[in-house]
Formats: structure tokens, C-alpha cells, sequence
């Protein structure tokens, strides 16, 4: 850590003499590597990295931004796609990195108390420890935060069985703009005193609070699972096999991925698992905790062949295999970053996925004509996931303006069907344009009344979910 007389800014200064404990980081790398999230879209500048590694550090850096007038970008693990943790124009960025701990565990009320740079995989093992799960899941869980899952109320491939990060949050401690500590729902089960502040905060993105510490519902570890790989012959089948499949069995998970995703995916390193090339594949994860649950799956499987549903599949005989199958859905968007994607999250009702596929298919083949489109998703909450690849020879700033074009235009059929623009990615910086799309007027107008209550002065991430 630089010595107080390196920082050529007093203000620096003066926050390292206040927090003694306190990292600070001025170094050109440290700055790149701090100041941008996985959109890579814009060009981090940030004043500087202050890392804490206690709550009343957290505390003093609010505190001293909100009297200096210093823009605060709270930083997790910085795997977002909406410009969420970027600081592009002199923000201080807060990281929450060596705050990573597991501070405790409660056996009667079945909760899991931890810091919130602590990673998702971290949670998973600790819970695992005492024979529970945490049951919030997805492909980044090595390297996202559970202060970020919170920021952004992250869903992930099993929102279907068990809901989003919202429903597996007990309590929060957050730190507010001017540096006051919140310790909000204390875990209870049943709190009638007023207004719940900790939904608030959850899906916020960093803008009315810092979370601090986190009180975490665990849940008994699901039954034995088997994980199925089917192929499609056509967009109508996924909701026709969707409905087969949550009829006849009880679903953990249920995702698909088309054949374009498939390709780049194999290129990766998957192994393919069925011969041929279909337009559609479904990864599906059932309880099959018995034969006769393994007779429904078989039975539910053979029904959607005779009906024309379902043309190939198989079914995992080991742990190893579920995991090669599982690879084939969550080894997409590693094997798309080299294509620098231009994303879209989307979200419509269950019941509004036909009609908005057809209406999204005919979107992107009509405006993308000769850009490769990469798409995937959590058919049975909804959410679709959009990745338009850049061609080589695109120039950057053209590809991004076609995008923001057709984005435009999902915005509206989004709103044809009462869906969302962001699913569970948050607004960040890439989609705010888009967010009236989503939210009314009215409630844009509360939304802004509630930060200026909580953040008087603008310090906590601003220029995020909508302009200051």
C-alpha cells in the first residue's frame, strides 16, 4: 500500500490517516483491473481502490465520500454484463474482496451468516459442511460474489425449484451513502413492524446501500437427481416438452440452448453427446429419488417421441456425465467471450414465452441478418439470454450502435408482452435507456425518491439504472 505521502490527492490522504487498515490501490493495473465488470464496454478510470476488510472501514469510506463529494462504486466479483461496477469517471471503487468470510452458522434456524466478497462456491462449501444447501446456482459461482447475487438478485439455472437470491436472504447489514450501519430483519422469520428495508436493498445495485454482511437462508439437500439432455426439432417443442416434463416430474432445472450455442460451445472443449446437429437442446435435472420417479422420467420421455417432440436424448449414468452435459449449457458464455457479445437478459411471464419467442426469432432474424445470434436460457422462469457476436471486421462503435438499435426494438416487444429488460443481470449502465420499458413513470419518479432519501448527495454508484 502506498505510503500517505504518495497520494498526490489529499483527500486520499486523509482517507488513508483516517482508516489505518484500510488498502488503497493507485496503480494503473489496479485501476484497469478494478474499474470494469465483464462488459469491457467502457474504459476504467477510477480515482482509486479502497478495500476494507471490516464494516467499520466500510463505514468511514461513506462517510468520507458523502463530506467530499466522492462518487463510490461498489465492487463484488465484477462478473456482471450491464456496466453495474464500472468506473469510468474518477469514482472511488469500494471492493469488497478480503471482506470473505463465513462469520457463522445457526443450526436451529438454519442460516449461514457471511461477509459479502465471500464467493458463491465458498457458500456452497460451507453449507455442504453442515449438510445443507445454499440453493442458488449458476455457471459464475467461482467468481461472483454473494454481495453482488445480492446487488443484482441473481436467479441462475434453478429458479424454477427454488426462486431467486431474494427468497434466501434472512437478514442485511448495509452501510447507507453517509456512512450509518442498517442491520435490517435481523433474520426473523415473521417481521410485521413496518417496511421490510431489506427487499429494498436487495436488487438494487449498489445504489441506496453497501451491503456489509449477509444472513442466508440454507435448505435440505434436494432428493437423488438424474439430468436428461434432449434434442428438439423446433422452437414450439420447447414449451410443448416444458409442459410434458413439470407435469410428470418434479424439475430442479430446466434449460435450453440452440444449436448455434452448441457449436461454439464443443469448439470449447464439450463433448458432444448426441450425434447430429438439432435446432434446439434442453438440459432438464429431475428428482429421481426412486424407481418409480425414473419410470415417470422414462414414460415422459417416450410420450414427447411420440408426439413428435423430442427426437434424440440421453440420460446420465454418472456424476461425471451429468457434468458433461451440464458443461454443454454452462460452458456458453465462456466460450462466446472471445466474440466480445453484445448481451441481452430478458425476461417475459412463463405463459408469454411462446408468443415472445416468436415475435424475438422474427426481431433478431430480420435486423441481424449477417451477425451471428447466440441465444439460451431458463425456459421454465422465463428469462432468455441473447449474445449478437461481433464480426471481425465490424468496427466496434458500429456494432455497438446496430445493437443498441435492435435493442430498442426488443425494449418495445418487451413491453407488447409485459416482460422485462433485464432479467437478472441488473439495469447497470447498458440497459437504463431501456428501463421505461419496464418500470412506468411513476415508478421510475418513486424509485428516484427513494435514492435521494438514502443517498442525498448521489455518492453511491450514480449514473447507474438512470441518470442523476
Amino acid at each position: 500500500m502506498p505510503t500517505l505521502s504518495a497520494f498526490t490527492d489529499i483527500r486520499l490522504a486523509e482517507l488513508a490517516a483516517t482508516c489505518p487498515d484500510l488498502r488503497l490501490l493507485t496503480e494503473p493495473g489496479d485501476l484497469e483491473h478494478y474499474g470494469r465488470d465483464w462488459t469491457r464496454r467502457w474504459t476504467p478510470a477510477p480515482l482509486a481502490i479502497a478495500l476494507p476488510a471490516q464494516i467499520d472501514d466500510v463505514c468511514a469510506v461513506l462517510t468520507w465520500a458523502n463530506r467530499h463529494r466522492v462518487a463510490v462504486v461498489p465492487s463484488g466479483g465484477r462478473t456482471g454484463l450491464s456496466g453495474g461496477a464500472v468506473a469510468a469517471h474518477g469514482e472511488l471503487v469500494l471492493s469488497l474482496e478480503r471482506m470473505n468470510r463465513v462469520l457463522g452458522f445457526d443450526p436451529v434456524d438454519r442460516t449461514l451468516t457471511v461477509q459479502p466478497g465471500i464467493s458463491l462456491q465458498a457458500v456452497h462449501d460451507a453449507a455442504r459442511e453442515h449438510g445443507l444447501i445454499y440453493p442458488v446456482d449458476f455457471a459464475a459461482r467461482g467468481s461472483c460474489s454473494i454481495g453482488g447475487n445480492i446487488a443484482t438478485n441473481a436467479g441462475g439455472i434453478r429458479v424454477i425449484r427454488y426462486g431467486n437470491t431474494r427468497e434466501w436472504i434472512a437478514g442485511l447489514k448495509v452501510v447507507t451513502a453517509t456512512g450509518k450501519l442498517l442491520d435490517l430483519n435481523r433474520a426473523l422469520v415473521k417481521n410485521s413492524s413496518g417496511y421490510d428495508l431489506r427487499h429494498l436493498l436487495i436488487g438494487a445495485e449498489g445504489t441506496l446501500g453497501v451491503v456489509v454482511e449477509a444472513t442466508l437462508k440454507l435448505a435440505e439437500p434436494p432428493p437423488p437427481s438424474q439430468t436428461m439432455l434432449l434434442a428438439l426439432p423446433d422452437m414450439e417443442a420447447l414449451m410443448q416438452v416444458f409442459s410434458l416434463f413439470r407435469s410428470r416430474l418434479s424439475l430442479q432445472a430446466f434449460e435450453f440452448f440452440t444449436d448455434v450455442a452448441q457449436k461454439h460451445v464443443l469448439a470449447h472443449g464439450a463433448q458432444r453427446a448426441i450425434e447430429g446437429d438439432y435446432p434446439y437442446y434442453v438440459v432438464t435435472e429431475f428428482d429421481a429419488n426412486d424407481e418409480a420417479a425414473t419410470d415417470a422420467a422414462l414414460a415422459a420421455f417416450e410420450h414427447g417421441m411420440e408426439q413428435g417432440w423430442i427426437v434424440d436424448g440421453v440420460v446420465a449414468q454418472s456424476e461425471a456425465q451429468a457434468s458433461a452435459l451440464w458443461r454443454l449449457r454452462e460452458g456458453i458464455t465462456e466460450s462466446l467471450a472471445r466474440h466480445k457479445p453484445y448481451k441481452n437478459d430478458v425476461s417475459v411471464r412463463i405463459a408469454a414465452v411462446p408468443a415472445f419467442l416468436h415475435d424475438m426469432q422474427a426481431l433478431l432474424s430480420r435486423e441481424y441478418p449477417h451477425i451471428e445470434v447466440v441465444w439460451f436460457g431458463h425456459i421454465g422462469d422465463g428469462n432468455l439470454h441473447i449474445n449478437v457476436l461481433k464480426p471481425q471486421d465490424m468496427d466496434d462503435a458500429d456494432f455497438i450502435a446496430q445493437c443498441e438499435h435492435v435493442t430498442t426494438l426488443l425494449a418495445q416487444t418487451l413491453y407488447r408482452h409485459g416482460g422485462s429488460i433485464s432479467a437478472e443481470h441488473g439495469i447497470g449502465l447498458v440497459k437504463k435507456h431501456y428501463l421505461h420499458s419496464t418500470r412506468s413513470d411513476e415508478e421510475i419518479a418513486l424509485m428516484r425518491g427513494i435514492r435521494a432519501v438514502l443517498d442525498p448527495n448521489r455518492t453511491l454508484n450514480p449514473g447507474k439504472l438512470f441518470d442523476d
